[in-house]
């Protein structure tokens, strides 16, 4: 799999951009970002760029109703609900760039996925290594290759 990432500009801007994050140009920038906890009101800009029947699904992802609740308090996301968050907006960005289109990219991230066992691949951004398998096949695909 290519090391390359997404154009960190889209991840960021999918997270609210400059107003929600601050200055952040760099991957290693978005790791301290995350490290830190992303604000609470990152996972609504991102939930909302799914149709409507997606977004609480993306939430739940991210984390449980009633922890999202105590979350939206605080206004900041605990270290490993970030980490999810930041999963789901990388392989969207990735989803978006491959597909060249928004529309396409969400109809990939939620529907059932033959090569990964007829999981849904934004189910799969709760993990790393389910992460990873997301984005070998959109690799595969942007690079013409088998997946």
């Amino acid at each position: 799999m290519p090391t390359t990432y997404p154009n960190i500009d889209s991840v960021v801007q999918s997270l609210g951009g400059k107003r929600l994050l601050g200055a952040i140009r760099t991957f290693a920038d978005l790791n301290v970002a995350v490290g830190r906890g992303l604000p609470y009101r990152s996972l609504g800009v991102l939930a909302g760029q799914f149709a409507a029947q997606h977004r609480s699904h993306v939430e739940r992802i991210v984390a449980p109703r009633s922890t999202l609740q105590r979350r939206e308090r605080e206004g900041v996301l605990a270290r490993d609900e970030s980490e999810r968050l930041e999963r789901i907006a990388r392989l969207t960005a990735l989803a978006e760039e491959v597909w060249e289109s928004t529309e396409a990219a969400q109809e990939f991230l939620t529907t059932p996925h033959p090569h990964l066992d007829n999981q849904v691949p934004i189910d799969l951004a709760a993990s790393d290594l389910g992460t990873r398998r997301v984005e070998a096949i959109l690799w595969g695909l942007e690079h013409s290759l088998p997946v």
